[in-house]
């Protein structure tokens, strides 16, 4: 993601909302997440069309909202994304997976 977010300027009046969904997320079992990863999610996926003239409520109001099986959804195709599958693998390795390897 190229640049910085419109929405950043408004992150330490957030900064309350933040923590409380975090804190939410932990009490229901979800304690992987924290407020850099939630701000993530929240920049990339559900701010991904930023309104000009965004409301502070509205902004509250969506990581309010933030469910937990959303968060984890996006956290877990993320992971996928990027994850090197092939990193610990050589290179001798991967020609004899592939089946291109000379003798």
């Amino acid at each position: 993601m190229a640049g910085v977010h419109p929405y950043e300027k408004y992150f330490q009046h957030l900064l309350p909302a933040l923590k409380s969904k975090v804190e939410e997320f932990r009490l229901l079992n979800y304690g992987t997440i924290d407020i850099p990863s939630l701000w993530e999610y929240l920049t990339r996926k559900k701010w991904r069309k930023p309104v000009e003239d965004v409301h502070m409520y509205q902004l509250v109001a969506d990581i309010v909202s933030t469910m937990p099986g959303d968060y984890m959804n996006y956290a877990t195709i993320e992971s996928y994304r990027s994850t090197n599958w092939l990193e610990e693998i050589s290179k001798e390795e991967l020609q004899e997976l592939l089946g291109t390897k000379k003798n």
